[in-house]
């Protein structure tokens, strides 16, 4: 499935704030509001000397885009935010569904950006600390990780091809499948499990 193409900046911004925690984009739309509603103060019309022609029409070009942005940026900290908490409870379901599931056979039909979600939870159960870096279907690095000094990146991909000559290990269906199971179960009981390490590229 190819990822859909971005049109706009509005797009690009939304995508950024979903990919963060709800919180902060509920954060930047007050914050952003307060500041741009200040800087959108009309320029007073005074008589203006031949040197500062220059100075009120760049105070007028940013009072108005500061007038339009005060309502726009924080439009998109709240979409965002409500994206990013659809996002958790998305990855909360994913995980439920898989966990409940007897094979591996759950994992199929996914569509790429369910797969990314799941993968990424499955490590949050490990302990990680997990970024989702929006690299989707179309390549790229689609989630890092961080536990402790540790970081690595993690490329969620159909096929294995590319992993040949290279310093990249796979977790197939299978193994991941496992991977969510344990995970699961060593959160709700009270021995201690072996967590399995991530079979990612490290991050130089």
């Amino acid at each position: 499935m190819s990822r859909k193409r971005r049109t706009s900046l509005l797009e690009d911004m939304l995508d950024l704030v979903a990919l963060l925690p709800w919180w902060v984009g509920v954060s930047i739309a007050a914050v952003g509001y307060v500041v741009l509603h200040r800087i959108a103060t009309p320029v007073q019309a005074t008589a203006v000397q031949a040197g500062q022609v220059g100075n009120v029409m760049a105070q007028s070009v940013i009072a108005g885009l500061a007038t339009a942005g005060q309502y726009i940026l924080p439009l998109v900290g709240l979409v965002g935010a409500v994206l990013s908490l659809v996002r958790r409870k998305q990855r909360a379901a994913l995980v439920t569904d898989v966990v409940q599931a007897q094979s591996a056979n759950a994992l199929d039909g996914m569509s790429w950006r369910e797969f990314e979600l799941l993968v990424g939870e499955a490590y949050r159960l490990q302990g990680y600390r997990v970024t989702e870096t929006g690299g989707g279907a179309d390549g790229g690095i689609d989630l890092a990780l961080t536990k402790g000094t540790e970081k690595f990146l993690v490329q969620c991909k159909q096929w294995k091809a590319f992993t040949e000559g290279r310093n990249i290990q796979l977790i197939d269906g299978p193994n991941l499948f496992a991977m969510i199971k344990q995970a699961k179960y060593s959160l709700t009981n009270t021995s201690p499990q072996p967590t399995a390490k991530p079979q990612v590229l490290p991050l130089a």
